[in-house]
């Protein structure tokens, strides 16, 4: 090691970085003193270290507002490679020891997030020591996250072919034709895919997975889909279509009580249910943490324990 970063190292302490992080995150001394279980002052002290040791600012005020410096924003990088290595070797002492243990940070697309909580009761109750934290995202987001590789596994449908993605499909995700009930479409003998298309379609904002469903199906069909409105959430659609606003194509997991209590409808529709997966996805160049695998390894093993579980769900909902 040379000598001017050995000096440095020697100055550094964990301490410094783990208040540097806290304040980093915060933007405020008295935030990280709280988070921390330090005054003030004992803060404002570790930053001050810190930025002797390194000879320059980290933070500044403008008025009464914290800002981090360019230098700040370059130890962030930093300190945040340090944590999560750390992290790291935690994770991989436990996997020597026979434990899974560490974060487990989800990804999933909204349309995923009516799974998600089955797939975990009985992962957490096979891993209690691993801590999973979900976000619930639209498609885009979820995939500029597996661009920046921000997280551990995304959860979603229909995975860009033309990525390198590893993926593991595990369920059908069934998309649906509903309508209110009392609708016109209803009382037809058959409904084409056309008129039903054509009946005030409410639908998911563009880049959403589901909408992304139905427009590859209408270009496979040669049909012409006009949205009436657009929502930005599969609970938006449904309540938009339970207010009467139109018609929709959901999945059929996130109307199941609407289904069971009569107040929406399926809608006897050639070429439906639209069938995708769900799939469990990562980069390729990512190498498992050992809460990832554990957790990649439960879904395989389970595949056909959750088409059971979701097809006894399902069945309640007609």
């Amino acid at each position: 090691m040379p000598l001017s970063i050995q000096k440095l190292a020697n100055r550094l302490t964990f301490r410094q970085l783990q208040v540097f992080k806290a304040v980093y995150d915060l933007k405020s001394y008295s935030r990280a003193g709280e988070l921390l279980g330090l005054t003030q002052p004992a803060v404002s002290s570790q930053v001050r270290h810190l930025e002797q040791a390194l000879g320059t600012p980290m933070f500044d005020y403008v008025g009464r507002q914290l800002y981090c410096t360019a230098a700040g924003e370059e130890m962030a990088a930093c300190v945040r490679s340090v944590f999560r290595e750390l992290a790291d070797v935690q994770n991989r002492l436990a996997a020597l020891e026979g434990r899974v243990a560490g974060d487990l940070r989800l990804v999933a697309v909204s349309t995923a997030q009516y799974v998600v909580p089955y797939l975990l009761r009985s992962f957490l109750q096979l891993n209690p020591q691993v801590h999973v934290s979900v976000a619930v995202v639209n498609r885009a987001v979820a995939l500029q996250r597996l661009n920046d590789n921000s997280d551990d596994l995304v959860i979603m449908g229909m995975v860009p072919p033309e990525r390198p993605l590893a993926s593991l499909p595990f369920l059908d995700n069934e998309l649906i034709p509903v309508v209110p009930a009392g609708h016109p479409l209803l009382e037809l003998e058959s409904v084409s895919p056309q008129v039903f298309l054509d009946s005030q379609l409410l639908v998911r904002e563009q880049g959403s997975g589901s909408r992304l469903a139905l427009e590859v199906f209408c270009q496979q069909q040669r049909l012409k889909m006009e949205p009436g409105i657009e929502l930005g959430s599969n609970d938006a659609v449904k309540h938009a279509v339970l207010a009467g606003l139109g018609v929709a194509v959901v999945p059929k997991l996130s109307v199941l009580s609407e289904l069971a209590l009569g107040s929406l409808r399926v809608v006897d529709i050639v070429g439906f249910p639209l069938r995708r997966s769900w799939c469990v996805v990562y980069p390729q160049a990512r190498h498992p943490t050992p809460a990832m695998q554990a957790f990649i390894d439960y879904i395989q093993q389970n595949i056909g324990q959750f088409e059971r579980l979701f097809r006894r769900l399902s069945a309640h909902g007609v």
